[in-house]
């Protein structure tokens, strides 16, 4: 088959285009049983192939015809043995690597910034997670991704560790030697499972970083959805064979999946998959000529300034993807949050992220040079609006230590409990997640002993309006403890 196939796309047309009378559902059969305001919104066409497995469909749990060769081509395309689609996002692709490689009471080491789906996969898992820390920016306030020193010393603390979880690139677009790191992992024989929810595109294009499969790990969770142009909720996980089990992980990805698979998603994987591989080279070379030039400008914008290749200096920052484009307002005197709301409500502007002293903008496929003008022209508003509250200041990186785990994530989440007040709660073991999303890091998981740093660390971060989520108690003035169980210290 050629990459300019979309054999599972082509198969909804020929289906839709008999006519065929359907008496199974969805419900809304075509769009005839539909509200008809959405309907008249999204249109017949998307409603026509919204469909369920029926026969000539193929069907995602048991692929063997047209969702069998789209995911062929797929491989193909991402330099892979095997490729699964997903219609849970790559938070079911990572859950799904993660089910795949450890059970029970194995160790996983995983860098402590990882996303909320891996720490739900170590619940469900019952696997115990060996963290390591990120390099840390002192300048953005940020985490990079791990060190290959950090992996070595991980590998001889823990020689019985089962599996080893990558974050690559990091959300910011920084990229670890990761062919290093699998060299070195694959020396013990544990497999390398990577979260490359940032990174569809850097398969197609010589100027980005490594993708996981060019660097030899054995799994990637790949975000197709987030900048490779399908729709949202549709990603890839790509396999190669040997250190894990093809099958194992197509029986994992089938248990966590709906028996009700969306085919327009599946569909718009098939047809992004075809771009990226015959067009994904000229359209994010155009995207990277776009975002160096909309850095350049921002570079010049008094009081802002954008994270670039300056700041490759080690194996945990070996090389970065110059469409997220990282700015940093906190000259401005303003944090990433109230830079973000400014943009919103005098530009209509949406960024991708908000922290306490960044904003962070994608470049993407469907970008233009009219959006880079009216990033840039609006930035420089929002320089002149706070010029008046412009200082130079240090950032301060309150990175507090990874609290100690007194037991397996899965044992707490599942052992009694009770609620009270946060502040009261020091020395407690933590029987909940609480997380800044975007972009969903870890300040507690189940398990953790609850210390002063972290609390505090809480209290910054929603007096400064960043989302933290998680708890049972949105206000975030009690947490959920391990019940009449205190640390033995």
């Amino acid at each position: 088959m050629s990459q300019l196939e979309t054999p599972l796309f082509d198969v909804l047309l020929k289906h839709r285009n008999r006519h065929p009378i359907q008496f199974h559902i969805p419900g809304h059969k075509k769009g005839q049983g539909m509200d008809p305001a959405f309907r008249e919104f999204v249109g017949d066409n998307v409603l026509s192939i919204d469909l369920i497995n029926i026969a000539p469909l193929d069907d995602l749990h048991s692929p063997k015809g047209a969702i069998k060769e789209a995911q062929s081509l797929a491989a193909e395309a991402f330099g892979a043995d095997h490729t699964f689609f997903s219609v849970q996002g790559t938070s079911g692709a990572i859950m799904t690597m993660i089910l795949s490689v450890v059970g029970p009471g194995d160790k996983i080491l995983v860098p402590r910034n990882v996303h909320k789906s891996t720490m739900s996969a170590i619940v469900l898992s019952g696997a115990i997670p060996i963290f390591i820390h990120p390099e840390v920016d002192e300048e953005y306030g940020i985490a990079h991704g791990i060190s290959a020193e950090s992996v070595e010393k991980a590998l001889k603390t823990y020689p019985d560790a089962k599996a080893m979880l990558v974050i690559n690139p990091t959300y910011f677009g920084f990229a670890t030697d990761l062919k290093r790191i699998v060299d070195i992992v694959h020396a013990h024989d544990i497999p390398v499972i990577v979260d490359e929810a940032h990174g569809v595109h850097i398969k197609f294009h010589d100027e980005l970083p490594l993708s996981a499969m060019q660097a030899g790990a054995d799994m990637a969770a790949t975000s197709v959805h987030k900048l490779g142009g399908s729709m949202t909720q549709s990603s890839v996980l790509n396999v190669r064979e040997g250190l894990v089990s093809v099958n194992r992980v197509q029986s994992v990805l089938s248990m966590l999946t709906t028996t009700s698979t969306s085919y327009p998603i599946l569909a718009s994987l098939d047809c992004a998959r075809r771009q990226l591989a015959v067009h994904g080279y000229d359209l994010i070379d155009e995207a990277i000529r776009l975002s160096k030039d909309a850095r350049k400008r921002i570079n010049k914008i008094p009081h802002l300034k954008v994270a670039g290749r300056e700041k490759l200096h080690s194996s945990a920052t070996f090389d970065m993807d110059p469409t997220k484009i990282l700015i940093s307002v906190k000259d401005l005197g303003i944090t990433g949050h109230q830079a973000e709301e400014w943009l919103r409500l005098n530009a209509n502007i949406e960024v991708e992220l908000s922290d306490l002293y960044n904003i962070l903008c994608l470049v993407t496929l469907g970008d233009s040079k009219k959006e880079i003008n009216l990033l840039v022209n609006a930035l420089q508003r929002m320089s002149q609006t706070f010029e008046s509250e412009a200082i130079q200041k240090e950032t301060i990186v309150n990175v507090p230590d990874i609290p100690a785990l007194a037991m397996t994530p899965r044992d707490a989440f599942y052992a009694s409990t009770e609620v009270m007040p946060l502040e009261k709660s020091v020395g407690y073991i933590c029987a909940e997640f609480i997380m800044v999303y975007p972009p969903g890091i870890p300040i507690f998981i189940p398990g953790e002993i609850i210390t002063e740093d972290n609390i505090q660390y809480i209290k910054m971060n929603i007096e400064a309006g960043l989302p933290v989520q998680g708890p049972e108690d949105l206000s975030l003035k009690t947490i959920r403890v391990i019940k009449e169980r205190m640390p033995i210290i």
